[in-house]
């Protein structure tokens, strides 16, 4: 009952700095995980696994409202979606059976980078260049592999990577958003059913898994961060997006630099 209530409150922290930042998934949702599951004694190697693995899960349920309500909005690119979320469907549930084989200091080291690559991101206030069209739907589906086996590594729904890449080929940015918010949530499925699957079988996991995926941390983290999304999204609202981008970008590089350390 105790760790619940942590999953609850860590989902409070989750869904009010998703709403700050513009952004959640794993690059917030794995190192919170593993700072519980640390107070729970799990294995590191056990502790990584289940992190990304549950935080995909988590991806699923939070996203599906976000990208209803973008498909209603007419926000979703339907031309490109079949071709992106065929390559985000593969390259996930490889991306899964990959981080499985890893050890969890590897898997670890490899979100570590990530995070520091996104926070050398975060911080730019470049723009992507104009002009651009969307490539042949071949690359947008190796684009796809690619980006679902990076996001099924470190667990988190690829909308960091799939926007820059709808922007940097003319997509408008609402329909850019709109488009990977729709693909994100294929992505976390495939994604959530590979840790799963790769999990099965392992005798060290503790109760209520189902693989890789740890629900009682699912479910209290999406239960609490999706009540708790609109007060971050209100605090955005009235600080710089600038500030707010280089203020992830700082938390981003603590985090990593915490778990090259650790």
């Amino acid at each position: 009952m105790l760790f619940l209530v942590l999953y609850l409150l860590a989902g409070v922290f989750v869904g009010i700095a998703s709403g700050l930042f513009g952004i959640g998934g794993g690059t917030i949702v794995v190192p919170v995980l593993l700072a519980i599951f640390a107070a729970q004694n799990l294995t590191p190697d056990i502790a990584m696994h289940l992190a990304v693995g549950s935080s995909l899960a988590t991806i699923v349920v939070t996203g599906m409202s976000s990208a209803r309500a973008h498909w209603q909005l007419g926000n979703v690119l339907t031309t490109a979606l079949p071709w992106l979320v065929g390559g985000l469907v593969a390259g996930a549930l490889g991306g899964a059976q990959i981080a499985a084989a890893l050890p969890g200091d590897v898997l670890r080291t490899v979100f570590a980078i990530f995070l520091i690559a996104m926070a050398a991101r975060m911080a730019s206030s470049k723009q992507p260049p104009a002009g651009r069209v969307l490539p042949h739907p071949a690359i947008v589906l190796v684009v796809g592999i690619v980006i679902g086996v990076i996001s099924s590594l470190v667990g988190i729904g690829g909308g960091a990577m799939m926007v820059p890449f709808l922007a940097w080929g003319g997509v408008a940015m609402r329909q850019a958003v709109g488009t990977s918010s729709a693909a994100g949530v294929c992505l976390a499925i495939a994604g959530s059913i590979g840790f799963v699957l790769a999990g099965t079988g392992e005798d060290q996991l503790p109760a209520w898994s189902s693989g890789y995926v740890y629900w009682p941390a699912v479910i209290g983290i999406t239960v609490s961060s999706v009540l708790f999304a609109p007060l971050g999204a209100r605090l955005a609202s009235r600080l710089p997006s600038l500030l707010l981008r280089r203020g992830f970008a700082v938390f981003l590089v603590l985090v990593s630099i915490r778990l090259l350390t650790s």
